[in-house]
């Protein structure tokens, strides 16, 4: 029996829905700043209705767990623990950076992938991702909230060519100018929940699942940090 996997992500400016049935993907995703509270959940409505399925029906409940803009990742965890809560099904928080790589590969093939998400404050999320045999993504390093000139520090050497991904480096174009590496210019500059589904069949495989009251978000800035924007406390 196919897995049936219904991921939704609102944690960046993409609002996004999709349902994977064994490898098929039905899905739905528009940019949609401000408008995520409005769109996604006719989106799941309309996934599930095209598959003929109910909630009930599905095998988990992917979100992006970010990181992301800190209302976008609340947005959609709590959409998701609401859905998940009222059929039954177990969660798999899913990167958002990790979900770029997938998309990066799903558009260009591209094995290797910087994902850079611009997160305000003179500040990049960053992750660094290599392609699996399996399919699956393994992060290089781990994922960190960072200024872009701090980047090389933790870079290791590579001869591979890297394919950037997300909206930090247009942000901020002296992240590229910075490495050492080989990079070429992608295409994606959002996460989409058609990839996060793709992750998410290999974090069930492994039995990362977690029931609805406990999943939570990764915004990975510290209240420090989250202390210094205006009007924070």
């Amino acid at each position: 029996m196919s897995t049936k996997i219904l991921a939704v992500d609102t944690a960046t400016e993409n609002c996004s829905v999709a349902l994977m049935i064994g490898d098929a993907v039905i899905h739905r995703c528009e940019y949609a700043p401000r408008e995520h509270t409005t769109k996604i959940l006719p989106m799941v409505d309309e996934v599930l209705a095209e598959a003929g399925l109910r909630l009930q029906q599905l095998d988990a409940l992917a979100f992006g767990r970010g990181p992301g803009s800190f209302t976008g990742v609340r947005i959609g965890i709590g959409i998701a623990q609401g859905l998940a809560f009222g059929a039954d099904l177990p969660m798999l928080g899913i990167s958002t950076l990790a979900a770029m790589a997938q998309g990066t590969y799903r558009v260009s093939g591209s094995n290797h992938v910087l994902s850079a998400i611009d997160a305000r404050m003179s500040e990049v999320y960053w992750g660094q991702y290599q392609h699996l045999d399996d399919g699956d993504w393994e992060v290089v390093g781990q994922e960190a909230v960072l200024m872009p000139d701090t980047l090389p520090e933790l870079l290791l050497p590579s001869s591979d060519i890297w394919t950037t991904a997300g909206t930090g480096w247009e942000s901020y174009p002296e992240l590229a100018a910075s490495l050492s590496l080989k990079t070429e210019l992608g295409a994606l500059l959002y996460p989409e929940a058609q990839d996060m589904a793709w992750l998410a069949k290999f974090a069930l495989a492994r039995g990362e699942q977690t029931a609805a009251e406990h999943a939570s978000p990764i915004y990975l800035r510290d209240t420090v940090t989250w202390k210094k924007l205006p009007g924070r406390e």
